[in-house]
């Protein structure tokens, strides 16, 4: 039988590239960019940043079915079989389409769709000193992504500032990209901790 999905792997993943991420992010500083093209690095750090998140969230959700099946029947009340293949398991969140989610909140309610409460994934995820990084990044990804006058009120929002020119001025300044990343991989330790594969 093939090998189960790991929480654990795609926590330990997660972090490896957002290492990754980081270095692209300190070479930016030692290049002679114009301020644009520094913006515009940040703005591919975060874009990825948020690519690696959504990977994570959509793995442990694949383990956590993959794993258990009683963790989506206990949610759907519908009795899957014990086995079913990570592509399955994948399509049954994705339905065929992509993995998406609003903010924190948003994510919640996909999670609860798919694990009862008191899950190791739901309990990493609903924690509440991850509650702003994770609205600043998906309202970041999606400003940076759209650039639409609705994903910019969301960003400032997210914020908590008056204005803001772009995802990536944003994120570049202050620490502010290192403190998000710290904030995610503190996540991902949690969630490599709390699986139980």
């Amino acid at each position: 039988m093939p090998r189960k999905k790991s929480g654990k792997t795609a926590a330990r993943k997660f972090g490896e590239t957002i290492e990754r991420i980081e270095q692209f992010t300190d070479e930016l500083h030692e290049l002679s960019l114009s301020k644009q093209a520094l913006t515009w690095g940040y703005e591919a750090a975060l874009l990825k940043t948020y690519v690696a998140f959504e990977r994570l969230m959509l793995d442990c959700i694949v383990a956590a079915v993959n794993n258990d099946t009683g963790t989506i029947s206990a949610r759907t009340g519908i009795a899957f079989p014990k086995h079913l293949t990570d592509e399955v398991c994948e399509y049954l969140v994705t339905s065929g389409g992509y993995f998406d989610f609003k903010g924190r909140a948003g994510l919640i309610k996909v999670v609860r769709g798919y694990v009862p409460d008191g899950h190791w994934l739901l309990n990493a995820v609903k924690k509440t000193h991850y509650k702003d990084q994770l609205d600043i990044l998906v309202a970041l990804r999606n400003f940076a992504a759209h650039e639409s006058p609705a994903s910019k009120r969301t960003a400032i929002a997210a914020v908590g500032q008056q204005q803001i020119g772009s995802a990536g001025s944003w994120v570049k300044r202050q620490g502010r990209f290192r403190t998000m990343t710290k904030s995610l991989i503190k996540l991902a330790d949690e969630i490599e901790t709390g699986a139980p594969y």
